[in-house]
């Protein structure tokens, strides 16, 4: 059981992928350009935009609610977690764990794992290797789209290498920002056996002039019929350009349906 909890949480490498990679400024497109791109100069204006955020986007503060949901051989489980998380460009990042509840287990193994995992992947060593560029992945237009409004490129991309980091799947870009707003993926590389499928859904919201993680529903069917839904919704983002650290509780407003850390 410990075993199969383990290469869970392995996925959270490709998690944390989806989350660091594809942050884009949010600001139109260039006038001049061409009014119908195709993939490759899509993939351009957005590793511009790349560029443009990691110059601005030097701090930010927010909330994370973590949720894991095990269904199967031998008995169910369950886990979450509040985390309030704080950055400073280029490669710092602090969580603090507000409260958790559930199967220590899931806690330890998965959940409380993606946080050591998400900490070491801001190298730039790792952010290279998880980047959304033509050096790892293979692009092709493959139509439109509308999300809340607005419309969207729709990309195929196929990984250029079996890697834990990377995916495969499609890709929304909002077509007025040049942003990543949604992927609907699976691993390029299985982590293990025991795990015979993984659907990733990961979403976008414009905060400011910043596209930034809003939520991540993975799911996995492990080998002899267990089910497990890791769930991540990004909360109450605070975007600024200070390097001093808020007083303010980022989690104080998000659901307090976990106990206190510590208070078991």
């Amino acid at each position: 059981m410990k075993l199969i909890f383990c290469r869970i949480g392995m996925l959270g490498c490709l998690l944390i992928a989806l989350a660091l990679g594809p942050l884009a400024l949010a600001q139109s497109a260039n006038a001049n350009g061409p009014t119908s791109p195709d993939a490759t100069q899509i993939v351009a204006q957005l590793m511009t935009k790349n560029q443009e955020r990691s110059a601005l986007l030097d701090h930010w503060e927010g909330c994370r609610h973590y949720s894991l949901d095990y269904t199967g051989f031998p008995s169910g489980k369950s886990a979450e977690m509040l985390v309030e998380v704080k950055f400073d460009a280029p490669e710092e990042k602090r969580f603090r764990i507000v409260s958790e509840d559930g199967s220590r287990l899931l806690l330890n193994r998965v959940l409380k794992e993606l946080l050591v995992n998400e900490k070491e992947a801001l190298g730039e060593e790792n952010r290279v290797k998880t980047a959304l560029t033509p050096e790892n992945y293979e692009f092709q237009l493959v139509g439109g789209d509308e999300i809340s409004g607005r419309s969207q490129y729709v990309l195929d991309v196929t990984p250029r290498a079996k890697n834990k980091f990377l995916y495969r799947g499609k890709i929304w870009v909002d077509a007025a920002d040049f942003a990543v707003t949604r992927i609907s993926a699976e691993p390029a590389k299985n982590p293990s056996l025991w795990i015979s499928h993984t659907a990733i859904e990961h979403r976008y919201s414009k905060i400011d002039n910043f596209w930034l993680p809003a939520s991540n529903t993975s799911i996995t069917k492990v080998r002899f019929g267990g089910t497990a839904k890791l769930k991540i919704d990004y909360l109450n983002y605070r975007i600024g350009t200070s390097k001093a650290a808020s007083a303010t509780d980022m989690c104080s407003s998000a659901p307090r349906n976990v106990q206190v850390a510590g208070a078991r």
